[in-house]
């Protein structure tokens, strides 16, 4: 088992503790001392929580990530990002930028995306993938 950067979609359904994934998780800690995810995914799970004003799960949160990694969003990174979304542009397949952050931070580190979001993500030239969903 490789190294991963766990997606947003992921790390929400660990979160709800779905089983799969959360079976996953904790296969991939037998390996690795922590679960690294970035500041672009904490971001969009923070913004979802405050919004629903979900106190409880918000603590939740911010504790899961205060034990694991939260991968920052350098200028490399950032530099492939753009790359990707440009590439992307090109071929008049884009995705959105959120994703093309989260990749670029993936490639940027070394790290298999953990993803369910396979149709927006194979697109992006030399990232690997794997889903904990199916």
């Amino acid at each position: 088992m490789k190294p991963v950067l766990v997606d947003t979609d992921i790390l929400s359904e660990f979160l709800r503790g779905t089983p799969k994934v959360v079976e996953n998780a904790e296969k991939y800690l037998l390996t690795y001392d922590a679960i690294n995810f970035s500041i672009i995914t904490y971001y969009e799970i923070l913004n979802g929580l405050l919004y629903k004003d979900a106190r409880k799960q918000l603590e939740k949160f911010t504790d899961f990530a205060d034990l694991n990694k939260v991968l920052p969003l350098t200028i490399s990174a950032t530099r492939q990002a753009a790359e990707i979304y440009a590439d992307l542009r090109k071929t008049g397949q884009p995705i959105g930028h959120t994703d093309c952050l989260i990749a670029g931070i993936a490639l940027t580190n070394g790290l298999q995306l953990v993803t369910n979001n396979t149709d927006h993500f194979r697109r992006v030239k030399g990232l690997e993938m794997i889903n904990w969903l199916p």
